[in-house]
């Protein structure tokens, strides 16, 4: 989990820097809010390889930013998919002040709004997706 969800990203970032320099490219990678509180469908590995990632995010908006590339992250809550774990929906009701599950959609509109430049001047940040579960 660490490997997929952490290490590989810093890797490939660390790599593709003088492409994503040469292009004014950004990141956007996609945490959980499994990353910042405890998630009953998460389980150790992935909640703790989320928020490295949170953690990895600021880290390079901070090294790469001088050089024009942006890094920033989303944190999906619980979003319907065809993968979602049972007692979603009981977890919904409980947990998530707007009361139902966010859409793909939601998720895309935030990375594009990233990907523009609309967020020019966002660097470091990581966006909950979630309702206001993260509450």
């Amino acid at each position: 989990m660490l490997n997929v969800n952490l290490i590989s990203t810093a890797l490939l970032a660390r790599a593709l820097l003088p492409e994503l320099e040469a292009a004014k490219g950004l990141i956007v990678n996609v945490t959980s809010i499994a990353g910042s509180r405890v998630h009953p469908f998460a389980g150790v590995a992935y909640a703790a390889s989320k928020a490295g990632l949170a953690s990895l995010t600021r880290e390079l908006a901070h090294e790469f930013g001088p050089r024009g590339v942006r890094a920033n992250a989303i944190a999906p809550g619980e979003i319907e998919t065809s993968i979602l774990s049972p007692g979603t929906n009981a977890l919904v009701e409980q947990e998530v002040p707007m009361a139902r599950l966010g859409t793909p959609r939601e998720v895309a509109e935030t990375i594009y709004f990233l990907c523009s430049d609309a967020s020019s001047y966002i660097n470091g940040a990581e966006i909950h997706i979630n309702g206001g579960q993260h509450v």
